[in-house]
């Protein structure tokens, strides 16, 4: 009788886990709810690669002028309907300055949202010499530089320069399968004769980067069209700095950087000082590192986290309230005045684009990178807008 009722128990035991694991086998019985992993945002990561050496100076003083061009075409790209972020980097090469160890680079600047950086390190270069390793420079970008993974991000290197493409110890070929093998492009910019750079190789660099090849006439001067609404935008671009609140150890040095890189800007032309302003207006320009309105846009607790020493001076003897209070202020006038250029800008750039039907267009740096981006840019699956 015991044998009996021992084997009847270990039946409803042996029983009962199997409909227990027949229940978690089952998806749809599971109680266990997955907290989803938040995406990051589609990015647009550029790197310009520039000589430096001694016959570029007119190089710079186009990517001087075409910077905020190249970063406002950069805005009109949407993915899945939304704005990427934009990061550029910046490397000189080919300069006798510069380490004969490092094969003559330099990385100016990282892949970075802070765009008055990458325009400060700009106007910061100069030219010496001349050892140009375009293999070497592409290398060093391609490991160097933080670039995104996913497959839907833009990831694009330009090289800029003269003279024989594979110079130095390091083939470029080799230097441009790895950067492909990482999903980043290669575009090249002869500057000088078309048939020249396809000889030195130039083109061939491109066809290996499944990118494109351009060719540019570096001591030409960069051509604008003034507009109607140039004097409007820059005075929305003297009120917008004002809704900019400076925090933090850097911030007092960040804001005055910004006030510097309006008047490198405005040095070049009053055409290109607009296009800054339209810069400014947009999403992908930024500075939550230094401004309390960025700052709390992205973080909306973040006044109670900031120290009171590390508010700017007018605001520490001011309660947590009241700085929201100001910051909410500050927040919907920069909105306003952003909305102002949005319109402007909008007008301006359609100004020009009728402008320019008129007349050749003229084959400088600006124009090279914008063209083959908006081209990429609709082979990956993004939209433009304007």
């Amino acid at each position: 009788m015991k044998s009996n009722l021992f084997i009847t128990a270990v039946l409803a035991t042996t029983i009962s886990l199997l409909s227990c694991n027949s229940s978690n086998a089952n998806p749809k019985k599971s109680t266990e709810i997955e907290n989803p992993i938040a995406a990051e945002n589609t990015k647009i990561q550029v790197a310009l690669l520039l000589d430096t050496s001694g016959s570029m100076d007119g190089l710079i003083d186009q990517a001087k002028s075409r910077l905020w061009n190249i970063v406002n075409t950069l805005t009109t790209l949407k993915y899945d309907g939304k704005t990427p972020d934009i990061e550029i980097a910046l490397y000189e090469y080919g300069n006798d300055g510069l380490s004969e160890k490092s094969n003559y680079i330099r990385q100016i600047a990282p892949l970075s949202t802070d765009l008055d950086l990458i325009s400060e390190k700009l106007f910061s270069l100069s030219t010496n010499g001349g050892n140009e390793y375009c293999g070497a420079v592409i290398q060093d970008a391609t490991n160097q530089l933080k670039w995104a993974k996913d497959n839907n991000n833009m990831k694009l290197i330009y090289i800029a320069g003269n003279e024989e493409f594979n110079q130095g110890k390091i083939n470029y070929k080799e230097a441009i399968s790895n950067a492909l093998k990482n999903g980043i492009y290669v575009n090249t910019i002869y500057c000088g004769d078309k048939a020249q750079g396809i000889n030195e190789l130039w083109k061939n660099g491109a066809d290996y980067g499944k990118g494109k090849y351009f060719n540019i006439d570096s001591n030409e001067a960069v051509k604008y069209i003034a507009t109607p609404y140039d004097v409007e935008i820059t005075k929305c671009n003297e009120k917008i700095n004002k809704t900019y609140i400076s925090y933090g150890a850097k911030g007092s040095a960040k804001k005055m950087n910004q006030e510097t890189q309006d008047k490198n800007a405005q040095k070049v032309s009053a055409s290109n000082y607009a296009e800054r302003a339209v810069s400014k207006s947009k999403a992908v320009y930024k500075n939550e590192s230094w401004d309390l309105v960025d700052k709390v846009k992205d973080d909306k607790t973040a006044i109670s986290k900031i120290k009171k020493e590390e508010l700017p001076a007018e605001l520490q003897n001011k309660s947590e309230a009241e700085i929201n209070t100001i910051v909410a202020q500050k927040t919907k006038e920069r909105e306003t005045i952003q909305k102002e250029i949005g319109e402007l800008g909008k007008k301006r750039q359609q100004f020009i684009d009728t402008e320019s039907k008129k007349t050749k267009k003229q084959d400088d740096l600006g124009n090279a990178i914008n063209t083959s981006i908006v081209g990429f840019a609709k082979v990956k699956g993004y939209t433009v807008e304007k």
